[in-house]
């Protein structure tokens, strides 16, 4: 099983809805204006509603009761009027309601991608991307369907309700409060409920992060899937999950059946003890037949908030869980230390980490992934400007760790890397990265036009694409295709071949026209004939350029200024090609190992 163990999304613990909604209102105070507009609807709405009650009361007692119809196309008029100002509020409400809504969660989903992008390696390593999607997507739409539902129409539900308990206790004291008899079960009913239902809505989205995860993963393969007939075991995987989530949706599904069932069953309850003890009133003269009308009518209107706000109950629990989640991952501080802004000016007004890098240095640099399983053990190099140091070594030696940590995806535990005498952790990870171009072993693409590829939407870049392509020799295969550089690149560069992809991104390297150059293991997917034309763009693009190269393939850094063997994360030779052969060392065997034939 592929999947699972370290995948498995997890649940959080207890959470508090005041703290998660505290924190949610810092998200509404941009928009602070609408809502209050909102909030300013909801009174006149509330009183259209208790109004009509009270009409059906006058209209009965006074007029048709009596049989006089003076008056009665009046009030008629007013009800239709109350209903129509009732449905006006009801709209603008909603609309500001929801586009309040939009507002809010475009600003998550920007918060959050931003955090994203501001995560180290290290922290992709653990998190699968179907997990991280789904936060993005479908955990903030649920705060979307909480502003659909209306959430803050609660308040003017509540006000509703308070005005209903404060009319029917004015007009009869005795009759609302035998009705009101099952109000203490309707809230014990909803707390009861309210633990149950958020932990049923933390499982329901954590089983979509690992179905999503999952899927992520297996549609990325599914090469490797189809070739080796896995489709079955894929499927049995996907079956698994599947279910998983489907049992996850069964317990909110009964819950929120049976608290609206429950709601609906105490609304009769109290219709019929209003019907059987009004009833009895009304023969006794105590109480009129308008008044068990309107009594009836706003026992309707305060159990329909009720039946809704059960419902709102729901995507309530579901977006307190989505919350969870949100803030889960906004509050995951593992960021790369870094200066936001530049240090102060040094010798000759520069700042540090500013004008030409004379020299690149790792001090006693020791790096683990996990524990104390350390990839690089007491490493030490210096580059100088203009140098071309190449890394070989077995795999899984920590050639490409050198590079990760030299361009700060990941920092070391124990020892620095500077730049001159700054350290690089003191310079701004913007400023650092800008000036290190790195072409890596699988290039990926983005889905866009050959130019934006090698440009990345860079405006200074975007000048230099086609020179770019011309000195990798990219420009050959590029003007042969029907729309040149505005050719189409498919999802990551499928209609391209490894070879053209790979040219793609050494051209990306050249556009952004980096001081240093990081090759890691840059001419692997390449053919002979494509080897020789990289090789020679490459000696113009490392002319006057300090570059970094890591390679299995001894023949293409055979002109490196010096040679670092790494072996089990040390420097274990350094030198010139000819300097290491002569030697007979690990290099020495691993040329012949190569070259044996």
């Amino acid at each position: 099983m592929h999947y699972g163990g370290i995948y498995e999304d997890e649940i959080v613990g207890k959470a508090y809805d005041r703290r998660l909604m505290g924190r949610f209102v810092g998200y509404l105070r941009p928009y602070r204006w609408l809502v209050a507009v909102t909030l300013i609807l909801l009174p006149p709405m509330a009183a259209a509603r208790l109004a009509q009650p009270y009409l059906l009361k006058i209209a009965i007692d006074n007029h048709i009761v009596k049989g006089e119809m003076e008056g009665l196309p009046l009030l008629a008029g007013w009800f239709i009027l109350l209903i129509l100002a009732e449905s006006l509020f009801t709209y603008a409400q909603v609309w500001l309601l929801q586009y309040v809504g939009q507002k809010v969660m475009f600003d998550l989903r920007l918060a959050l991608f931003s955090h994203v992008q501001r995560m180290p390696a290290s922290f992709f390593d653990r998190t699968p991307t179907g997990s991280l999607v789904t936060r993005l997507t479908s955990d903030v739409e649920v705060l979307g369907e909480m502003f659909a539902a209306g959430i803050i129409t609660i308040v003017g539900d509540i006000m509703v309700l308070a005005g209903i308990i404060g009319i029917m206790l004015w007009m009869n004291l005795k009759l609302s409060l035998i009705t009101f008899s099952v109000l203490p079960l309707l809230v014990w009913v909803a707390f009861t409920f309210r633990r149950r239902m958020r932990e049923a809505f933390r499982q329901v989205r954590a089983r979509l992060a690992n179905l999503n995860a999952f899927l992520a993963e297996s549609i990325g393969g599914m090469a490797v899937v189809q070739l080796f007939n896995r489709q079955a075991r894929e499927r049995e995987e996907f079956t698994r999950l599947n279910a998983a989530y489907r049992d996850a949706n069964l317990p909110v599904i009964s819950w929120d059946a049976a608290l609206y069932a429950l709601v609906e069953t105490l609304s009769s309850i109290a219709v019929g003890i209003i019907v059987w003890y009004g009833g009895g009133e009304i023969l006794q003269g105590a109480l009129t037949f308008g008044a068990l009308v309107a009594f009836i009518q706003y026992i309707e209107k305060f159990f329909s908030p009720i039946r809704d706000l059960s419902a709102k109950y729901s995507v309530m629990q579901g977006a307190m869980a989505a919350l969870e989640r949100i803030f889960n991952l906004l509050d995951n501080d593992h960021l790369p230390s870094s200066k936001e802004s530049p240090l102060p000016s040094g010798e000759g007004g520069r700042r540090p980490g500013e004008g030409p890098i004379e020299r690149i240095q790792f001090r006693d640099v020791w790096f683990a992934y996990s524990g104390d399983d350390y990839v690089l053990k007491g490493f030490d190099l210096t580059i100088r400007r203009g140098e071309t140091v190449a890394l070989v070594g077995e795999t899984g030696g920590g050639k490409t760790t050198v590079t990760r940590l030299l361009s700060r995806l990941y920092d070391t535990q124990r020892g620095s890397i500077s730049f001159d005498d700054t350290d690089i952790r003191d310079i701004p990870l913007k400023t650092l990265r800008a000036r290190i171009g790195v072409v890596l072993q699988d290039p990926y693409l983005f889905t866009g036009s050959i130019e934006f590829n090698i440009s990345l939407g860079d405006e200074n870049a975007r000048r230099r694409v086609e020179e770019a392509a011309r000195i990798v020799g990219a420009d050959r295969f590029i003007r042969q295709l029907p729309n040149s550089y505005r050719e189409e690149v498919r999802e990551r560069g499928v209609n391209l071949s490894a070879g053209e992809r790979q040219l793609i991104s050494f051209a990306r390297a050249v556009a952004f026209d980096p001081e240093i150059l990081v090759l890691d293991e840059a001419t692997a997917s390449i053919d002979t004939a494509s080897e020789r034309l990289i090789q020679e763009g490459l000696r113009g693009l490392m002319a006057g350029r300090t570059s970094l190269v890591v390679a299995h393939r001894l023949s293409t850094i055979q002109d490196a200024d010096r040679i670092v063997v790494i072996h089990r994360g040390e420097k274990m030779e350094e030198g010139s090609h000819q300097e290491l052969l002569a030697k007979r060392g690990l290099y020495y065997r691993l040329y012949q190992l190569q070259f044996r034939d």
